[in-house]
């Protein structure tokens, strides 16, 4: 997911990434909780919105994770726990998937959750005319290509209710992280009579939709910088919800929200390099380390950046030691590839290091001018000038100024203009191809490289640069296929693949994000994970 969250998965021979837990359980006997459990949180981005098929950003994600339930909640370290399911028997094969439901689980407008809460949600969702970027998810539920590609009816999706509390689900081809993506929102169930009570209304304000998780929403109008999460009376297991409300403030810049925490206003704020290197150490300072791979992705309809030898040379024009310890000063880590560090391992060894061609994702400035003066002269130019995309938050335009900075001072003959603009219109303009160059990332969805590899194929709604490679085509193809149930053969494509999209330059990998932050050390029981939905608040609370 792309804090705006972007993309694709799958699983083998996974090591689920470590989780960062500021605690885990509520106060027991001799721990006394505060009075006021109001927990108050910092964003660095606004929130798109609330509706599960067309969540695409981490910040909507969160929230929507916190307001709402479906089979599973992600725990520590991405434990997969029961939360509407009770139950779950797998047959033919792993084929088939029969959950029994909770019959307790009410929705805030007092309707039942039931199996057919989940048809409905997962039908609309793949359903072409949704245009949800995360119904690729679904592919492995039987039908569900055939739906994407219009060759049959949504209805036809293998889900399907069985009364009132027991959905079955039956699958193309045995999904070795189905589990794990039932934990994720696009996979929650939706109240058939709010959506079409609200009709396109439906997610964009909080009064617009509701809720079936811990927490309900409310003060969000759909523009504003601010909200709740406030405690849903509803909710099947409110008992062990201690926190009474979460308020929400978007402060794009860390300057400002460190003053509102110095001052007692947030209990929680992110940092900026200069401010995470002086406060590193002190017993507030949390470093969130993430299953994040940002990237520069070039827009190949544009004749310049077709040229295979003008992206290479992009990317070895950036230093990216320098970005990650200078620019971000935050614990981001320099990259090998599209795959971030710690996802995934295979016979003792991280996919990071597997994937690692010592081409790519390096800093080679003699390289680089090389390439670019026999990029230009095949192009038959000596002047290029390209627009460069990002995001309006602090942290953003520090990445776009020094990549602008980089480019221009080591690539003869480029002018790069910089334009930040909110997520939202970043996301639009991306998914228009309204760029040249943008700066993007990708958190995973599960602990997977194919949630990472499988934006880049050539029909993939997050491969917005139109990078195209029939090989890369054909290695994800067989990961996904004829290769799936044997690990050896799956992890060799994935590898292959990885390396390739890196060799040719589809996308120029730049860091691995980690977010340094401050948390009040009375805050308790909130549960982070690296990869999907990050922080579970159900569990949190204020000592």
């Amino acid at each position: 997911m792309q804090t705006e969250m972007k993309k694709k998965l799958k699983k083998t021979s996974v090591v689920l990434m470590g989780a960062l837990s500021l605690a885990t359980c509520f106060p027991t006997t001799g721990v006394k909780a505060a009075n006021k459990q109001t927990l108050r949180w910092s964003e660095p981005a606004e929130m798109q919105t609330l509706d599960p098929s067309l969540v695409q950003d981490q910040v909507s994600s969160d929230v929507i994770a916190n307001s709402n339930e479906g089979l599973y909640r992600l725990g520590k370290n991405s434990k997969v726990e029961n939360a509407l399911a009770t139950s779950t028997k797998v047959s033919d094969g792993g084929l088939k998937y029969t959950f029994t439901l909770r019959k307790d689980a009410k929705w805030s407008n007092g309707d039942p959750v039931t199996a057919q809460d989940f048809v409905y949600s997962w039908r609309r969702t793949v359903n072409p005319k949704t245009a949800s970027a995360y119904a690729y998810l679904f592919e492995g539920v039987k039908n569900a290509s055939d739906i994407a590609a219009n060759k049959k009816s949504y209805k036809t999706l293998g889900v399907k209710a069985v009364g009132k509390h027991k959905l079955v689900v039956t699958l193309d081809k045995k999904v070795p992280y189905f589990k794990l993506l039932l934990g994720f929102t696009v996979f929650y169930p939706q109240n058939q009579h709010a959506v079409e009570k609200y009709g396109k209304k439906y997610g964009t304000a909080s009064k617009y939709m509701v809720y079936n998780g811990p927490f309900k929403m409310t003060g969000w109008s759909g523009s504003n910088l601010s909200w709740k999460l406030v405690k849903n009376p509803t909710y099947w297991d409110k008992k062990d919800v201690k926190l009474q409300e979460m308020t929400f403030q978007v402060t794009k810049s860390t300057n400002t929200s460190y003053n509102l925490y110095q001052s007692g206003k947030l209990d929680q704020t992110y940092l900026d390099a200069t401010q995470a290197r002086e406060l590193k150490g002190k017993p507030d300072f949390v470093s969130y380390k993430q299953a994040r791979t940002n990237y520069l992705e070039f827009n190949q309809t544009k004749k310049v950046l077709q040229n295979t030898k003008v992206r290479q040379a992009l990317s070895y024009a950036v230093d990216r030691k320098q970005l990650v310890n200078k620019v971000l000063g935050n614990g981001s880590l320099t990259v090998t590839g599209i795959v971030s560090k710690g996802l995934t391992q295979f016979d003792g060894k991280d996919f990071s290091v597997l994937q690692d061609t010592k081409t790519g994702a390096n800093y080679n400035l003699a390289k680089a001018k090389k390439l670019w003066q026999e990029g230009l002269k095949e192009e038959g130019v000596s002047k290029v000038s390209l627009n460069l995309l990002g995001d309006d938050s602090g942290v953003s335009k520090n990445v776009t100024e020094y990549l602008q900075s980089q480019l221009e001072q080591h690539l003869k003959g480029l002018t790069v203009t910089v334009n930040n603009v909110p997520m939202k219109t970043r996301i639009a303009k991306s998914e228009s191809g309204d760029f040249d160059l943008v700066l993007s990332g990708w958190a995973a969805d599960y602990s997977d490289p194919v949630s990472f590899l499988d934006m880049f194929t050539t029909d993939a709604s997050y491969n917005n640069g139109k990078w195209s490679n029939k090989e890369y085509d054909q290695l994800i193809a067989d990961a996904k296929g004829k290769d799936a149930t044997d690990k050896s053969a799956r992890m060799n494509d994935l590898v292959k693949a990885s390396r390739l999209l890196n060799n040719d330059q589809g996308v120029a990998p730049l860091y691995q994000l980690a977010q340094a932050s401050l948390v009040k050390t009375n805050v308790k029981g909130v549960v982070y994970n690296t990869a999907g939905v990050q922080f579970n608040w159900k569990g949190a609370y204020l000592k």
